[in-house]
């Protein structure tokens, strides 16, 4: 099954229980709560009724953005992408579709053990109706608190705890999710900004030999960047630089 393919099965099983028409299934399943359901008034009109599931579902499906940048690698690909791009002098190359592009599979290609583990644990239990919805959602959860967990560092976690004047987390396994999010967030926004750095050194060494020799040339109204540019694309090719800084990212979570 493709990353892709077991996202969207996640997102949309686990969130959004399948809808049903009628109180027969209801019956047969006390795990499922009917979405629509249909009454017969006095005249023998039969209406139909929207239950708040489906309010419940449409509110959870909102989350998917947040649930993509926040809980997932994807918050330090697009940082690290973006301050690349700031490095290179190139505004609107790539463009950001093709950034977020990259960034999306890229977070697809690192959370990909994440994901398999709760399709086999928590999704198909669930689809085989092995589990109630809210265990399966408790089994979903253990996976990725692991993962969040093991990019998060402990000064950002012990903050956040301390902020929440919690008394009852004794250990990190045991902080939730309101808590654990924000501090892994931090401990991302820091790491992408140690990888940005280390990779703006180059160009801007490039950016201020060039502009040292345009000055010493008495070309001063010249902007440097225009010089500078060719010879920054020109060294991102030689060393094969995307593949270089996809590699570094993958391999900075650690093969999570």
């Amino acid at each position: 099954m493709s990353a892709l393919r077991l996202l969207l099965i996640l997102l949309f099983s686990l969130l959004a229980p399948m809808i049903v028409a009628g109180e027969v299934f209801a019956a047969d399943n006390p795990l499922s709560i009917p979405a629509i359901t249909l009454s017969t008034d006095t005249e023998g009109q039969q209406e139909y009724s929207v239950s708040l599931q489906i309010l419940l579902i449409m509110t959870a499906l909102s989350f998917i953005p947040a649930f993509v940048m926040l809980m997932t690698s994807f918050t330090r690909i697009i940082i690290v992408f973006s301050i690349l791009r700031q490095a290179l002098g190139l505004q609107q190359t790539p463009s950001n579709q093709i950034l977020v592009g990259l960034a999306l599979f890229l977070t697809l290609f690192i959370m990909a053990p994440v994901f398999e583990q709760i399709n086999k644990d928590a999704l198909q239990p669930y689809l085989s109706e092995r589990l109630p919805a809210q265990e399966a959602l408790a089994k979903a959860e253990v996976p990725l608190k692991n993962f969040m967990l093991a990019q998060t560092r402990e000064s950002d976690l012990e903050l956040f705890v301390r902020l929440s004047k919690r008394t009852d987390i004794t250990s990190p396994e045991d902080a939730p999710l309101v808590i654990l999010v924000p501090a892994f967030v931090t401990s991302e926004l820091k790491t992408a900004f140690q990888i940005g750095f280390m990779i703006f050194i180059p160009f801007l060494v490039i950016d201020l030999v060039v502009a040292s020799i345009l000055m010493a040339m008495g070309m001063m109204m010249l902007s440097p960047l225009i010089i500078s540019l060719p010879f920054k694309i020109m060294l991102f090719v030689l060393i094969d630089g995307w593949a270089l800084i996809m590699g570094t990212l993958a391999a900075s979570f650690g093969g999570t």
